[in-house]
């Protein structure tokens, strides 16, 4: 249930209206934004009749929240919700360029690219330090070394780190060290992990899972928010269909669904998606023509031996190439790179 208060409404008037959804055993989630001031109404609300809160003459109307999201919804926060990282911005007007190697390999690698990919353009480095595999007999990642690592790559170019937490054992660590969590896309559901990730202020890109639904993505979500943490970042990064010559389906209709169901920002992964070097290019473009609020690239210097995914990635060149394309496209989009 929502209850949005009418404009110009007396300070007074809002803490007597929030005291009083309190007292009858609901949480308060409020939202105050140019031109509304609504208050969410969180828990059981069987037993609120709307007609009461009608009565008050501060109430401009009463709408009844259908989905099993609530925090998540664009109806608890009309306006779209901007991520802020340092002095980069993921949301609004923005297109997030996240690029980087599937998996960090060694100091020479991470370093170089990451000033590769700086040159380009790019706003954030990605690479993975824990890397989950389907095969136990496929690299892991460097773990804690490959989090120093991409320190030092952040201090060399200035670049904002993004990587991937896989458990709860190394989530101080992760706020330490990283600037955004990942969740990956086999986590989308590790309700233990979401609820340990809510209770920290870290941005957090959160990675639909390989055969989940939007709803079920939203819900995820909202056991982040539900915690305390508003800094999500939903991202589409493919999902399993009978389709085999890519390695997944570019769900592309999830964006413009999810922002039209949440608030929050989008992004879209288009390497773990196709996985093909070739495909990315496309993908990406489309990506921010369907309206994402940015863009997750696999980036490195030597695909053929790279320990990770080499197939899907591609090279410095290319991406300078990749990175002139959006600028231009971003003119018609009205997006700034």
């Amino acid at each position: 249930m929502i209850i949005v208060m009418r404009p110009k409404t007396p300070p007074e008037e809002i803490t007597k209206m929030k005291q009083k959804i309190l007292d009858l055993g609901c949480e308060v989630h409020e939202s105050l934004g140019v031109n509304y001031h609504i208050l969410g109404l969180i828990g059981n609300t069987s037993s609120i009749d709307p007609d009461t809160l009608h009565a008050n003459d501060y109430v401009e109307k009463v709408i009844h929240v259908q989905e099993p999201f609530k925090k998540v919804n664009r109806l608890f926060h009309p306006e779209d919700t901007v991520i802020s990282v340092g002095d980069r911005k993921i949301g609004g007007d923005t297109f997030a360029v996240i690029a980087g190697p599937c998996s960090v390999e060694s100091e020479t690698q991470i370093v170089g690219i990451a000033e590769a990919v700086k040159k380009s353009g790019a706003a954030f480095l990605r690479g993975g330090a824990f890397k989950p595999r389907s095969s136990p007999y496929s690299f892991q990642g460097l773990r804690e070394d490959g989090l120093e690592l991409l320190k030092i790559a952040r201090t060399k170019t200035g670049l904002p780190i993004v990587s991937e937490l896989m458990s709860t054992e190394y989530l101080e660590r992760f706020v330490e060290d990283v600037d955004i969590i990942q969740i990956g896309a086999r986590n989308m559901q590790n309700f233990e992990l979401l609820k340990e990730v809510g209770k920290i202020q870290k941005p957090v890109i959160l990675k639909r899972g390989l055969s989940s639904t939007i709803e079920e993505l939203l819900l995820a979500a909202e056991y982040i928010l539900a915690h305390g943490n508003e800094n999500v970042i939903f991202c589409e990064r493919g999902i399993r269909t009978f389709e085999n010559y890519t390695r997944n389906t570019l769900d592309l209709t999830a964006v413009p669904v999810i922002k039209k169901l949440s608030h929050l920002p989008v992004i879209v992964d288009p390497s773990h998606a196709a996985g093909l070097w070739w495909l990315v290019e496309p993908m990406a473009k489309a990506a921010m023509v369907v309206g994402a609020d940015g863009v997750m690239i696999e980036v490195h210097n030597d695909p053929a031996n790279a320990k990770c995914d080499g197939q899907q990635s591609i090279k410095p060149e290319k991406f300078q190439a990749l990175m002139d394309s959006l600028r231009q496209l971003a003119v018609i989009q009205n997006k700034i790179i």
